[in-house]
């Protein structure tokens, strides 16, 4: 299987690399060491392609942190010892306390059973998208047609929720839908809202994507109780090269309107990007255009390359620590004055997790 690429970067392959640039950019080392983590992947002894992690840094072990990363980043300065030590160079930096594979599922728990994401449609047959690892992901996610097909999902998950009450979720997100049309993702949300009010499950609904874009479909969602729209932006340039058909006919200049139009009609509003895609200047530019129309801070994910292709789709430098740290920098002075800020259990590979700007987010 072919490792993660160009993730070691001289710029950042030691720890005292890592702290340096740390001091420069103002962030916690902590949240440098994160981010390097994401983009670099790990080299474990026992290698895996894709893997949930629960790593605690040896600088702030109060705080444990679920990320997902290959473990077969042979190239990467991290390494998993089989004691579960996490290295960078020769320097310990922290504990990987559990590891399971990244399998694309139904549904799982977030926020300590309060929010739930449900993948209705198989995310493991989306294809299309050249950044996306879903496909080398093993698959359990069965395709969901119907309301029967919810109502028994939502049974198992009962059975997996650590308190067995569903009526203590408040969020539901539906990721990755892989709905080709605007009206069978309408038709979606609202099967699901019925099925959720019998399992007594009042939760706002949120939808990544980038198929519901029009003034009526809006409308309708509108009918059916708090909604979030997370628009699927991903990237700002190259969009079709990068993108899957149902998303690149969306036109970068066409995201603002659309989520004005979902602010009209009494919703919430985000967007999903992927820093490492765009040159800083072009991520500057399009956080700028769409900051004014999100209700909700932008889920903003370090992107990751899990193989030659994929390392090749990286923007001029993003193979680098730096890159990120900039990005974030651009970011935070962008969504700052909104008052939004990041929360943690909904980014698995964010760039923030101590702090954002001056502010600490672990706790408040």
């Amino acid at each position: 299987m072919t490792a993660l690429l160009g993730g070691q970067a001289g710029a950042a392959s030691t720890l005292a690399d890592v702290e340096r640039l740390a001091r420069r950019y103002g962030v916690p080392v902590e949240d440098a060491l994160l981010i390097s983590i994401n983009l670099h992947g790990i080299d474990g002894e026992a290698p895996r392609h894709r893997a949930r992690l629960q790593v605690r840094l040896d600088s702030a072990r109060s705080v444990p942190w679920q990320l997902i990363v290959p473990l077969n980043a042979a190239e990467s300065p991290f390494r998993l010892m089989d004691d579960g030590q996490l290295l960078l160079g020769d320097s310990p930096v922290g504990t990987v306390e559990r590891i399971d594979a990244d399998e694309a599922v139904g549904g799982y728990f977030r926020d300590g059973g309060t929010a739930l994401t449900l993948n209705p449609n198989a995310r493991s047959r989306c294809v299309g998208c050249a950044f996306c690892p879903n496909t080398l992901e093993a698959a359990a996610d069965p395709r969901l047609s119907e309301e029967q097909d919810l109502r028994e999902l939502l049974a198992a998950l009962r059975e997996q929720h650590p308190r067995r009450d569903l009526t203590e979720v408040r969020e539901v997100t539906v990721s990755t839908g892989c709905f080709e049309r605007e009206p069978a993702a309408v038709d979606h949300m609202r099967a699901l809202r019925s099925v959720l009010a019998e399992y007594g499950i009042e939760a706002r609904l949120g939808f990544l994507t980038s198929v519901l874009q029009s003034r009526q479909a809006f409308d309708e969602l509108a009918e059916i109780g708090p909604f979030v729209l997370r628009l699927t932006a991903e990237c700002f340039t190259r969009r079709d090269l990068l993108l899957k058909a149902s998303k690149s006919v969306l036109k970068t200049a066409s995201m603002p309107e659309v989520l004005r139009r979902a602010v009209a009609a009494g919703h919430g509003t985000s967007f999903t990007y992927i820093a490492g895609l765009d040159n800083l200047d072009a991520l500057r530019t399009g956080v700028e255009t769409l900051a004014p129309y999100v209700t909700e801070f932008p889920n903003f994910q370090v992107y990751q390359a899990h193989n030659r292709i994929m390392a090749g789709l990286r923007a001029s430098g993003a193979q680098e620590l730096e890159y990120y740290l900039r990005a974030r920098a651009e970011i935070e002075k962008i969504m700052e004055p909104s008052g939004l800020r990041p929360t943690a259990w909904e980014c698995y590979r964010p760039l923030w997790y101590f702090t954002f700007a001056d502010e600490t987010l672990v706790g408040a």
